[in-house]
């Protein structure tokens, strides 16, 4: 049976004889359903529409895997590589075997992780290309699993999934809102990957934090405290967002301190 793909949010489902009634991750307020209704796809289909793996080599050690056209919201996945392993980190909507063949080229999966429920993909997908890899999703967001598998495996506040990388949890957009922490990123000043727990914005030299972007709910104050509190620790030049073009490439700890507190000026009255 097909393991069927929303188009709208690109999260691939449990496999069914007939597509989901719904797709309940695009049913919530942070996404939507389009007005033309629900619509789905199989990876078959989508290969068979001429989609095709865009990879492109975006720093030392980090590798940028999208897809040409591009399926549901139109994130691109990072390929972070260390010495002790490497992470994919927040999945698109799509595989092919050249995307498969460029990371096994560049040393294959030591775990899978994502920002958020958006960004889930096809990332049972990956995990069976790579010997059933392991897919760390965080706990508070267990119930958006679309396709359960058994190599999920859930975890809470932070993890370690191979040395110099750190998955920290800080809520926000969604309970279970993470960001990757890369040491060696950025020639070894640290580099923060993103996806949309807080989006980089278009002049890209701020971030920004909403509870749903397409529908244009905003966060509480205190909770962008809490999310740039979350991360202070943890010291980083570069910023990653989700999409090719969303890149904070320097002063980025700056960059979010500047932009929380941008944020909390103009939800709490502004000047």
């Amino acid at each position: 049976m097909p393991a069927y793909i929303c188009r709208t949010c690109g999260v691939q489902h449990a496999s069914s004889v007939e597509p989901p009634a719904q797709c309940a991750i695009c049913q919530d307020e942070r996404q939507y359903v389009p007005p033309q209704g629900q619509r789905w796809a199989t990876l078959d289909e989508l290969q068979a529409e001429g989609r095709r793996a865009d990879v492109r080599e975006l720093e030392p050690g980090l590798t940028g895997i999208g897809a040409e056209p591009s399926i549901g919201i139109g994130q691109r996945a990072l390929l972070v590589r260390t010495a002790a392993g490497n992470v994919l980190w927040d999945c698109l909507g799509f595989i092919d075997d050249a995307a498969v063949a460029a990371v096994k080229d560049r040393g294959g999966l030591a775990g899978i992780a994502m920002s958020h429920p958006h960004f889930y993909g096809v990332c049972v997908e990956w995990s069976q290309a790579f010997g059933h890899a392991p897919i760390f999703i965080p706990e508070a967001d267990r119930r958006w699993v679309m396709r359960p598998d058994p190599a999920v495996s859930h975890w809470r506040q932070t993890l370690t999934p191979v040395a110099g990388l750190t998955l920290i949890q800080c809520g926000g957009h969604f309970e279970g809102s993470a960001v990757l922490h890369w040491s060696g990123g950025a020639e070894g000043r640290g580099a923060l990957l993103t996806g949309d727990t807080m989006t980089v914005v278009a002049d890209r030299r701020f971030v920004s934090f909403m509870r749903s972007y397409p529908n244009e709910i905003p966060l509480s104050a205190a909770t962008v405290k809490r999310i740039a509190a979350t991360v202070r620790p943890y010291p980083f030049d570069r910023v990653y967002g989700g999409w090719w073009d969303r890149v904070i490439s320097r002063d980025g700890t700056a960059a979010v301190e500047r932009s929380a507190g941008r944020y909390v000026r103009w939800i709490e009255g502004g000047i």
